[in-house]
C-alpha cells in the first residue's frame, strides 16, 4: 500500500478545508486497511453533524438513528460516495430524549 492508494479520501479532505474551513473540525479517519473511505466522527454536538451533513449534500432521510450504551447514548451515522470517496459521518450525544424524561 502507497500514499497515492489513500488519493481520493485524501482528496475529499483538501477539498472539504477549502470549501469549507468554518465547520466544526471532526475526528478524521483515513486507513490503508480501507484506503476509499473519509471517515468523520463528532462527539457531543448533534449541531456540528447536521452542519457536516448539510455541507456533503446528503439527503437527510438518509441518517440511521441508533441508541447504544443503555439507552444513554444516541448515534447518528450516515454513509455516502462523494468525489470518488466512501464518506462515513457519525455523531455520538447524549439521549436528549432521555434527558428531557429524567428532568
Amino acid at each position: 500500500m502507497k500514499l497515492a492508494d489513500l488519493s481520493a479520501p485524501l482528496a475529499l479532505l483538501r477539498l472539504l478545508t477549502a470549501d469549507h474551513p468554518d465547520l466544526p473540525a471532526p475526528h478524521v479517519h483515513v486507513s490503508p486497511n480501507v484506503p476509499g473511505r473519509l471517515e468523520f466522527a463528532i462527539h457531543g454536538d448533534l449541531g456540528a453533524f447536521e452542519a457536516w451533513r448539510e455541507a456533503l449534500g446528503i439527503d437527510p432521510a438518509a441518517v440511521r438513528r441508533n441508541l447504544q450504551s443503555g439507552d444513554m447514548t444516541m448515534v447518528l451515522s450516515v454513509t455516502a460516495e462523494i468525489a470518488d470517496a466512501k464518506v462515513e459521518l457519525v455523531s455520538y450525544s447524549r439521549n436528549l430524549a432521555l434527558v428531557a424524561e429524567a428532568a
